[in-house]
């Protein structure tokens, strides 16, 4: 495993981050038994992930910290989240205490190393920073948690307006996570530069989603992209993009080509990848651990995908973030 500095937080931080939402929530919505996802977890933990990135509506928070009960405390780095409302209801401070106080009672831990506000939108910043951050920063006092961190939600929120907020004033959040992958580039130039200026730790999700793991969808979308004049005509056929990151990139597949893609973008700390199954789990840490893809196919996926946005973003199945 590699380790990185998570920007000023000084955290160590291995590179691949074990995402305990996305669709399988650690396999709880596809078959697995508790055991089978405490597994999961344990077994990350075995091949070098310290990084575990959980939340409330995931409903798995419980099964990260029984998985790690008995592990070193300075050994891992725990990240969960609340939404900042439901049904439309915007959380109160009471409400948002009272759902920080449940996360740690799930997690069976004394603190928190990262509590994010989850899947803020830009609508809602500046309430949320008024009225929920000033409960964080308690927190942080307390020692209840360690540093700050926001989500955005990149279905909602492809051009990132949530995080040009942010970065506006002294950003009072250590830690973002936000969307990036292949045929989803702009953060490279909204994003990154002010993590960079900023030393704004990075959490990356939707490196990988249905697109790059349903070649049936993945066709079908770069036939759409190539007929509506927004990729070239020759990616109508699957083949060329496949030959483009297997043959030219020297991937081993798609999903491979997909991790090592976002892994290797200068300012990505932490790659998040989700899964329910153990031979899955160790084929896609070894992606994020293999070298960059060539620097010819890195060159093509740039000048032909950069003006995509918002391409592959689905909401998990089954999840609703308002």
């Amino acid at each position: 495993m590699e380790y990185v500095r998570l920007g000023s937080t000084e955290l160590s931080v291995s590179v691949a981050g074990l995402g305990c939402g996305g669709s399988s929530r650690l396999g709880t919505v596809t078959g697995n038994s508790k055991k089978d996802s405490i597994n999961i977890v344990k077994r990350a933990l075995e091949l070098g992930v310290n990084f575990f990135d959980t939340a409330k509506a995931y409903g798995t928070e419980e099964i990260v910290g029984e998985a790690l009960q008995g592990t070193k405390r300075d050994d891992v780095i725990i990240s969960t989240k609340s939404l900042v409302r439901r049904g439309g209801k915007f959380f109160s401070a009471h409400e948002f205490q009272s759902g920080l106080e449940s996360s740690l009672s799930s997690l069976k831990m004394d603190y928190i190393d990262i509590f994010h506000l989850h899947a803020v939108l830009a609508d809602d910043y500046w309430r949320v920073k008024d009225e929920l951050v000033p409960v964080l920063l308690r927190a942080k006092e307390d020692g209840k948690i360690r540093h700050l961190g926001i989500t955005e939600s990149p279905p909602n929120d492809y051009g990132h307006s949530l995080l040009e907020q942010v970065f506006k004033e002294n950003c009072p959040f250590e830690v973002i996570m936000f969307g990036f992958h292949l045929m989803h580039q702009n953060a490279r130039s909204s994003v990154f530069p002010a993590t960079a200026r900023e030393d704004i730790g990075t959490l990356i999700m939707f490196a990988v989603r249905s697109i790059f793991s349903d070649a049936h969808y993945l066709a079908s979308k770069l036939k759409e992209l190539s007929d509506n004049g927004l990729l070239p005509g020759i990616y109508n056929e699957i083949a060329i993009f496949q030959e483009l990151l297997i043959g030219k990139g020297g991937a081993e597949s798609i999903i491979d080509a997909a991790y090592r893609y976002a892994r290797h973008e200068p300012g990505a700390n932490v790659v998040l990848l989700g899964t329910g199954n153990l031979e899955h789990l160790e084929t896609n840490i070894k992606s994020i651990l293999r070298p960059p893809l060539k620097e010819s196919a890195l060159k093509i996926l740039e000048k032909d995908f950069s003006q995509l946005e918002g391409v592959g973003l689905d909401l998990p199945r089954g999840y609703r973030e308002r």
